[in-house]
């Protein structure tokens, strides 16, 4: 059984057991979060319920396994020829996510 969700303004495919990796979340290590947007869920037989735009009364239950940043990206601007330049660097947030129950 697996199952689509939307946080963060992102799309995951998740089933029961994966770790993920979303947009960071303001909950504390340990603590479970409900994922309502539920998108899809696709049954071990094959039934697939599709939501228009979430599937109604699904709930997908995880628990907060950690917080962490991801790497450093460099963001460079540059015009040529009138000496501008503008150098900094950007780490995003994440939190890491344990799926426990995807109830449908």
């Amino acid at each position: 059984m697996y199952a689509v969700v939307e946080t963060g303004g992102k799309q995951y495919k998740v089933s029961e057991g994966q770790i993920i990796e979303v947009e960071k979340l303001p909950y504390e290590v340990g603590e479970t979060v409900r994922l309502d947007r539920v998108l899809l869920i696709a049954d071990d037989g094959g039934k697939v319920h599709v939501g228009q735009p979430t599937v109604k009364g699904a709930v997908v239950s995880a628990t907060v396994v950690g917080q962490k940043k991801g790497r450093k990206i460099i963001v460079f601007k540059y015009r040529p020829k009138v000496r501008y330049r503008r150098k900094y660097g950007h780490r995003q947030a994440y939190t890491r996510l344990r799926i426990d129950k995807i109830q449908a």
